[in-house]
């Protein structure tokens, strides 16, 4: 385990030393607000919810983020308990709020390839701008020294099983259920 921690502090140490500047740090903040609180794949959700061809889709999305949601921030967290490495390593000033929550996993990461897995399936040709956004938001949160890259690797594995659920959960006709309640 010593050796993954290693590795982790080597690849946020070189990002700290080798990637950091103006722009780019401006343009990560803005990236991992993207993904505060899943806003940019609830305003996805709440557009397709609002379009009577896709609203199905719309109440999928939002459920696979409450699902994740419940998985990363709910569940896992709170199991592991690792300490984030803006407290643990206490190296750098932080270019956003410290987040008060465990560590792993990323659940900006996880949430948004969750999403971007059930997305991606009904709108292929857009899945490399929702898979992109995913890994965005992902690389933002190494950047910004509030995850170390296993947490992120942990949200993207954890994230795209979630959307496999989701699509489990769907065969089964459960969601289809909800749907109609909510329609």
């Amino acid at each position: 385990m010593s050796a993954i921690q290693d590795l982790d502090n080597y690849i946020l140490l070189s990002i700290k030393n080798k990637m950091h500047g103006y722009v780019i740090d401006k343009a990560m903040v803005i990236i991992t607000y993207l993904g505060n609180g899943g806003i940019i794949w609830i305003a996805i959700s709440i557009l397709l919810m609002s379009n009577e061809e896709y609203r199905n889709i719309g109440f999928m999305t939002s459920g696979t983020l409450i699902l994740s949601t419940i998985i990363g921030e709910g569940i896992v967290k709170h199991l592991v308990r690792r300490i984030r490495p803006c407290n643990h390593l206490n190296e750098n000033k932080l270019l956003i709020s410290e987040p008060k929550s465990y560590s792993f996993p990323s659940g900006h990461t996880l949430s948004s390839f969750a999403v971007a897995g059930v997305l991606s399936v009904y709108f292929a040709e857009y899945s490399f701008i929702f898979i992109g956004i995913a890994f965005l938001i992902a690389l933002s949160r190494v950047y910004l020294y509030v995850h170390y890259p296993t947490d992120v690797i942990a949200g993207i594995v954890l994230g795209l099983l979630c959307s496999k659920l989701v699509f489990m959960i769907l065969q089964q006709g459960c969601f289809q259920k909800i749907i109609v309640v909510c329609n």
